[in-house]
């Protein structure tokens, strides 16, 4: 500031001066930006928040008309995915036109840029395939319909909840948290869970005393229980199904059963079912299975748990698998 006070006490700023024409062209430049080119960049500012606004507003719109209606779940999360690809795009395209408006009023010539950005996008298409992959496998996967926002699938080996998805990028959140980013080029199988319905299979593990049809029976009051349950009388789809003896080892005997609820949605039916199987064993004096316990009573024996500690007696000495007693022959005795 003192050493424009002491320029302009000498005349350094006077007309005619070099300091006077530099100062004269600061001027028009600056007259000139305030006339024309700052109303340019608020116009263009302007256009570019409408326009975000408006994408804004549509994409919300989309999301808060499919949850309002009767649309299946899918079909919602299939409307979210589309809506946050069309913001993301959107807004890359606005952001790109608004700075070439921004370098075109400051006058920057596009042309060799836009020439040059030209040649460095073939570069970097041959450079950056993966890029360009990711785009084109993100835009089958919207097409197709192979997963939507809020589903849970398994893809490149992680599995979780599709959190967000852009036409490079899906996101995944697991069930501790972690969050994980898979390029779509990556995605070539896709698990998911989310559709139609979920089978569940639960094995139930008897001991070999216990008659076969009676506990298929129990079994099966046990599953109709919980299914007409009013926790979960909305989760099913079918009726709960007990297919019998699977499998025999050694006193076990292994009854499946099979549960088809609602997607993602059998973990909590499976739970109480297993709470409640073991709360019947025991009013019913049946046995879980053991795979260590050696049967050796006969089918119409009547087992409680409490009857195998300290009821079967040792078993007779057998005398030929004694060891020889031995003596000393230089001994006393």
């Amino acid at each position: 500031m003192l050493a424009i006070l002491l320029a302009a006490r000498f005349g350094l700023f006077s007309d005619g001066r070099f300091m006077g024409k530099v100062l004269d062209e600061w001027v028009n430049d600056a007259q000139e930006f305030i006339h024309v080119t700052l109303p340019r960049l608020l116009v263009a500012a302007l256009i570019a928040f409408a326009l975000y606004r408006i994408l804004r507003l549509v994409t919300s719109r989309m999301v808060r008309i499919a949850e309002q209606t009767s649309a299946p779940k899918s079909r919602i999360a299939q409307v979210k995915t589309m809506a946050s690809v069309i913001r993301a795009t959107g807004l890359t395209i606005i952001a790109t036109i608004f700075a070439m408006q921004v370098l075109s009023a400051l006058g920057v010539d596009l042309g060799p840029l836009l020439a040059s950005a030209g040649i460095a996008g073939v570069a970097i298409g041959l450079a950056a395939q993966n890029i360009v992959r990711d785009m084109l496998n993100g835009i089958l996967i919207l097409l197709e319909g192979q997963f939507n926002v809020g589903e849970s699938i398994t893809v490149a080996g992680v599995t979780g909840v599709v959190e967000s998805m852009t036409l490079r990028k899906t996101t995944l959140r697991d069930n501790d948290g972690t969050l994980y980013v898979v390029p779509n080029s990556q995605i070539t199988t896709v698990a998911n869970r989310s559709i139609d319905y979920s089978l569940a299979t639960v094995n139930i593990s008897v001991d070999f005393s216990a008659h076969p049809d009676e506990v298929t029976e129990l079994l099966k009051n046990v599953a109709m229980e919980v299914r007409n349950s009013e926790e979960f009388k909305d989760v099913f789809i079918a009726d709960p199904q007990v297919l019998g003896v699977d499998a025999l080892k050694g006193s076990e005997l292994i009854f499946p059963v099979v549960f088809k609820t609602r997607p993602t949605q059998q973990l909590a039916p499976v739970r109480e079912f297993r709470r409640r199987v073991r709360l019947a064993l025991e009013e019913h004096h049946m046995l879980p299975g053991d795979p260590y316990r050696v049967y050796t009573g006969n089918s119409n024996s009547s087992f409680h748990p409490s009857a195998l500690a300290g009821s079967a007696e040792p078993p007779a000495r057998d005398p030929t698998t004694e060891k020889p007693r031995e003596t000393n022959p230089f001994g006393a005795g």
